[in-house]
């Protein structure tokens, strides 16, 4: 299983949205690295689900339930079908995430703007912790 973080900007699509509704196409991504991490994604693989704007925060864990097929908006990019698992105890803040030290290479501090990338396990396990203590 691998891990993942995607990002939405809260007001167009929140993770109280993702849970609402079940299950989501997870479509407009428009980078090439992120559609080849979108093509990476196996079903059953952990995704956090990142809130970008205001919130700047991880929010909670969802699973791939489908695997990359076409973007239903543009057939030459990717989309996965997203479900919820579960809200994180506390959101964790990218301020968090970037002032713990076992986080300091994870892509979101390095490559903030990509929209769709992979997450360690170890790294995946902090943001659980801090979830919890926050």
């Amino acid at each position: 299983m691998n891990y993942w973080l995607v990002k939405t900007e809260p007001d167009t699509y929140a993770w109280d949205n993702l849970v609402k509704d079940k299950t989501t196409v997870w479509d407009g991504i428009r980078n090439f690295q992120a559609r080849k991490f979108l093509k990476e994604m196996k079903k059953g693989d952990t995704v956090l689900v990142y809130h970008t704007g205001d919130d700047k925060s991880i929010q909670g864990i969802a699973k791939v339930t489908r695997e990359a097929f076409p973007d239903p908006k543009d057939n030459e990019w990717l989309a996965v079908e997203l479900a919820p698992v579960k809200s994180l105890k506390s959101p964790v803040p990218l301020s968090v995430i970037k002032n713990t030290k076992k986080l300091d290479k994870m892509m979101l501090v390095r490559s903030p703007r990509l929209s769709v990338q992979p997450v360690r396990a170890d790294e995946f396990d902090v943001i659980i912790q801090l979830s919890e203590k926050l």
